[in-house]
């Protein structure tokens, strides 16, 4: 499949003058929010926007629970660059779901912010990801497992695929590159925590590694919050 938006050199001229600003508008509508208790940041949980629904103790919690927002320090640490490996392949497909038919592997779906060190959602960032295959082999003619999207308004983005497999001299990883609207491209990778392979890894960074739970249908929930320079 083409993709008219994933050239990271140069960004600028992928994304106009008239999306950016209206990213930026989103993003303050997103800061907006935030007095009414509403936003990214200080690990408060969000609240329900329209007309509030009443409940009795006998409701379940869950019929109105929204998931919390991500922790944020002042400032939060930059995410750490690492290298891109050999595997890229530029103009993938954008799509969320790596995932196919019939493919082998135990599902994960990895979710999470990319915010600024200020703890500002970033709207509208460029997050491109690549990895291996359960077998640990990468699709270098086609775009198997490969694809970009774009963060919402709250800077949220969310991957469905599978875990990687696992090859020679290196520990289990996912790829990304992450770009702001008009910044410079951050190329780092996420990891797993409790793998054998983590401290022999050269390229392993403890600040790389994704939060991991298990599923009670097998599969597996991963969290991770990309902090950009902005």
């Amino acid at each position: 499949m083409e993709n008219k938006h994933n050239e990271f050199e140069p960004m600028n001229k992928k994304i106009t003058r008239r999306r950016f600003l209206a990213a930026s508008v989103l993003a303050l509508s997103s800061a907006a929010l935030a007095a009414c208790g509403i936003h990214i940041g200080g690990g408060k949980t969000a609240q329900p926007t329209g007309n509030p629904t009443q409940t009795s103790p006998g409701d379940s919690p869950q019929s109105t629970a929204l998931e919390p927002t991500p922790a944020c320090g002042s400032p939060e640490e930059l995410t750490p660059a690492v290298t891109e490996g050999p595997y890229f392949t530029p103009n993938s497909p954008e799509r969320g779901v790596l995932l196919e038919q019939g493919m082998k592997g135990t599902k994960l779906i990895v979710s999470g912010y990319v915010v600024s060190t200020a703890c500002k959602p970033v709207a509208n960032a460029l997050l491109d990801f690549w990895q291996a295959n359960a077998d640990g082999e990468y699709d270098n003619k086609g775009f198997t497992l490969r694809g970009h999207q774009y963060t919402d308004a709250t800077g949220k983005f969310t991957l469905e695929t599978v875990v990687p497999g696992l090859y020679p001299g290196r520990t289990r990883h996912i790829h990304v590159k992450v770009q702001a609207p008009d910044r410079d491209v951050l190329t780092t990778q996420l990891f797993f925590p409790n793998e054998t392979g983590n401290a022999k890894d050269g390229i392993y960074k403890k600040a790389l590694l994704m939060d991991i739970k298990n599923n009670t249908d097998g599969s597996l929930s991963g969290s991770y919050q990309f902090v950009l320079k902005i």
